[in-house]
This record gives C-alpha cells, sequence and structure tokens, in this order.
C-alpha cells in the first residue's frame, strides 16, 4: 500500500528539518569554545570533549542505530533521536559546569545518530524510484546548508545572545520536527536480534581510541600508547564478532570491493581535512587574529560556500570524466588549499585565506553526495542499505578520529595556550597534516579505483 502524499510530506519536511541542525551543532560548537572557556573555564582538554563528546558518541551510535530502527520500528527510533538531541541542547542553557556540559553534548551525539538513522530509514521506505533520489538529493542540499552557513550563524548567535544560543538554537529547530511525527506512516519492526557484542565492541573502542587522542597531550606518551593498544585489540575482536554473528552490523565483506573502499575512504577523507578546520579555525582567528565570533564565522563563508553551491558541477564531471580521475583531483584540491594555510598568521586578511578556502571548499564541493551516489553504483542493488550504512559509518568516525587527532596535536604542541605565535606554529604543523592525508587519499583511490568507469562494478557480495 502506497503512503498517502500528506504522510509523505510529513517524513520529508521532518527528516530534512532535524537534519539541518546536525552539522550546526558542530560548527556552533567550534565558534562557541573561546566563549565557552571564558565562562565555564577549563583547559584544552576539556574544551575538546565540547566537539569530541558529540562527534564520538554520533559516529559509535550511528553503526548500530540503523539496525534498531530495523528491529524495533523507524519512527520510534527517530522521534526518541530527535527528543534526546533537542533536550540536550536546552539542557545546554543552564550548564554551569564544562563537564556537564560535555555530557550533554555526548547524549546529543547519541540522539542525532538515532535520529540520523530512523530519519534515512524512512525516507528509503517512503519514497521509491526517481522521487526517491530525489528526496535524498534535498538531505544532502540541507546537510550542505548546515554546514555551510553554520559557522556564520552561530558567531552570530554567540555575539547576540551568548554562547549558551549556539546550542539551543538546534534543538528548538529539530524540535519542530517533533510536531510531524504523529503525521509519519508507523511501521513495525522486524523484530530481528540487534548484534550486541559487535555495538558494544565498535563503541567501546572508538570511545577509547578518541578519549587516548583528546587526553593524551595532558597524561603522556605512555596513556596515549596504553589506549590506542586497547583500542587497536577491541577493533579486532569487533571484525572477528562481525564475521561470525548472523546478523552482523557491518558487513565487513564489503572490504572486498575495491572500488567502494576507494569511495567511502574519499569521503572520510574530505571530512577529516574539513571538520578539524572548522572547529579550531574559529577559535584561531579569535584568540589570534583578533575578530568577534560573528566576523569569524562570516569568513569561514569562503571555505563552506562552495560545499553547498558547487555539487551540481561536480556531478556533471562525474558524468563526463571518469569517477576515480573526479574524485582524486577534488582530494588534490583539497591538499593544495590545506598546505596553502601556511600563509595563516595574526596579520591574515580575507584576501590571504581567499584562495587556500576557496581550493578546500571546492575540492569538498564538487564531490558533496556525488562520491556517495559513486559508491552505492558499485555495488549490487539489494546490498545498497547495508553498503550506505557502512560508507556513512566509516566517514563520520574518520572524520571523529581526525578531529581528536588534530586536537591533541594543536594542545601538544602550544603546551595547553591556542594563543599567540605557538597556536600559528601549531596550526601550521596541522595544515601539513591534513595536506598529507588528502594526498594519500588521492593516491588511494587512484590505486583502488582502477581507471573509475562509469559502469557499475559487480559486488564480490553476490
Amino acid at each position: 500500500m502506497s503512503t498517502p502524499p500528506a504522510r509523505r510530506g510529513a517524513v520529508l519536511l521532518a527528516v530534512l528539518l532535524s537534519t539541518l541542525t546536525f552539522p550546526l551543532a558542530i560548527t556552533g560548537a567550534s565558534v562557541a569554545l573561546p566563549a565557552v572557556g571564558a565562562e565555564l573555564g577549563g583547559g584544552p582538554t576539556a574544551l575538546q570533549w565540547v566537539v569530541n563528546s558529540y562527534n564520538a558518541c554520533f559516529a559509535a551510535f550511528l553503526v548500530c542505530a540503523g539496525a534498531v530502527a530495523d528491529a524495533v520500528g523507524r519512527r520510534r527510533v527517530y522521534a526518541a533521536g530527535v527528543l534526546l538531541f533537542c533536550a540536550a541542547g536546552l539542557l545546554c542553557l543552564f550548564a554551569r559546569d564544562v563537564a556537564v556540559l560535555n555530557l550533554l553534548r555526548a547524549v546529543g551525539g547519541v540522539g542525532a545518530a538515532a535520529a540520523v538513522a530512523g530519519g534515512g530509514a524512512m525516507l528509503a521506505a517512503t519514497f521509491e524510484g526517481p522521487v526517491r533520489a530525489r528526496a535524498f538529493g534535498l538531505l544532502g542540499t540541507v546537510l550542505g546548508a548546515g554546514t555551510a552557513f553554520g559557522p556564520a550563524v552561530a558567531g552570530l548567535l554567540v555575539d547576540t545572545l551568548g554562547w549558551r544560543a549556539a546550542f539551543a538554537a538546534p534543538a528548538v529547530v529539530a524540535g519542530l520536527a517533533l510536531a510531524l511525527v504523529p503525521l509519519m506512516p508507523a511501521a513495525r519492526g522486524t523484530g530481528r536480534p540487534v548484534d550486541r557484542p559487535g555495538a558494544v565492541l565498535f563503541t567501546s573502542a572508538l570511545a577509547v581510541l578518541v578519549a587516548a587522542l583528546v587526553e593524551g597531550p595532558a597524561r603522556g606518551l605512555p596513556a596515549v600508547l596504553a589506549g590506542l593498544a586497547v583500542s587497536a585489540l577491541l577493533l579486532a575482536a569487533f571484525v572477528l564478532v562481525e564475521r561470525r554473528s548472523p546478523e552482523p552490523l557491518v558487513d565487513v565483506a564489503l572490504l572486498g570491493n575495491r572500488r567502494f573502499v576507494a569511495y567511502a575512504l574519499a569521503a572520510a577523507a574530505f571530512m577529516a581535512v574539513l571538520v578539524p578546520l572548522l572547529v579550531y579555525l574559529p577559535s584561531y582567528l579569535i584568540a589570534v587574529v583578533g575578530l568577534g565570533a560573528a566576523q569569524a564565522g562570516l569568513w569561514l563563508l569562503m571555505l563552506t560556500g562552495p560545499t553547498l553551491f558547487l555539487p551540481a558541477l561536480g556531478a556533471e564531471l562525474a558524468s563526463r570524466l571518469p569517477h576515480t580521475a573526479v574524485v582524486a583531483g577534488a582530494l588534490v584540491l583539497c591538499g593544495a588549499g590545506s598546505a596553502g594555510l601556511l600563509v595563516l598568521g595574526p596579520d591574515a586578511t580575507p584576501w590571504t585565506l581567499l584562495l587556500p578556502f576557496l581550493l578546500i571548499g571546492v575540492g569538498v564541493g564538487l564531490t558533496n553526495g556525488t562520491v556517495d551516489g559513486m559508491a552505492m553504483g558499485v555495488v549490487d542493488a539489494e546490498r545498497t542499505g547495508v553498503a550506505s550504512g557502512v560508507f556513512n559509518a566509516t566517514r563520520i568516525t574518520v572524520e571523529t578520529v581526525a578531529l581528536a587527532c588534530a586536537g591533541a596535536v594543536l594542545a601538544a604542541l602550544t603546551g595547553g595556550r591556542l594563543e599567540g605565535e605557538g597556536f600559528t606554529d601549531a596550526f601550521h604543523v596541522v595544515a601539513l597534516a591534513l595536506a598529507g592525508v588528502a594526498a594519500l587519499a588521492a593516491a588511494g583511490v587512484l590505486v583502488l579505483g582502477g581507471r573509475g568507469e562509469k559502469e557499475p562494478e559487480k559486488s564480490p557480495l553476490s
């Protein structure tokens, strides 16, 4: 039985509204960090957790949230996720301690993961054929808008209403989606068992890894190495469990599809470059260059604007050129832009930062959404749901690890003081490291992806 138009509209509007807020929750926190530190105190490590606790929980729970949504019902998981995200964001208005703020951010990340998994599953189940493609195209556009305008919006909120507004405003917008939940079609879950051992192992592995990276500068090298070792053991156990589980969270056989792996790693590399810059550039522009929060957000539009306006051009290029050439070329642009951030200094102006910002933004923008389609096009049709989950989990997990690594390097090289000449030198090191990540990813795409013809490749999963 087809879904009535009113219910289809409710699903689309609700998912778009809530999805808009999730990138805002990351970029808003980054712009608010200097003000949070000034009022609540806490060292660089505690302030890193304001961003990393949200990202780590988002990544860790996204892996299992899709399986839970299938088991107990997509609408139920979506509504619970949005409610959790809203409650956590609004409670940030009353946070008087950075540890409490970090706990609320972690809860918000869990809610965002549930809402994303449940919302994406509802879209896939509600729409079919070309209409489904347009619905997911709108979803990509909304995500791009949240990323593009998030820093500017958050900066204006911080300057006019205070830093708490940067956390509460996304919660209010997402809360509007809750009013539409009764209009959404309800469906029973499959009752299929969730791979609980796999969920626990993956969540634990990522949590230990991020904790080791964030806490490392304060606790010393032995603690970092111990954390990395524990994380590696947990991840190895996760892979073993997934191989033997009758209902695995992640189908590790997808790793045998070289082109799928190439596109998943490329998508992850784009975010591994972009997100650390979106998080730590506002702090640099405010603390070293001397900008206000709103002005810093406006400067970052040079970096984020192309991510919203260029996906159509990227899709056109992908229809005419080998896919691997388009993806590798975009990664090279990102790497060149990151290396160009060596011009960053106390006397930086919009004109000195225009070229590196645009190179990074153009590289990400040309593949925003397009690389997702490339990845889904090289697996069998009946496996696209599983492949989509693996693809998105890879992207957000690598993004989270990259963000934690960048914060750890900045904290270690500045001695915990993100200001002055030390901050500039440390940021140059991070920029070069991100350029290296982009270069390695470009090489990996060319090696794994082959010629990158546009014809779908048969998956080894058939």
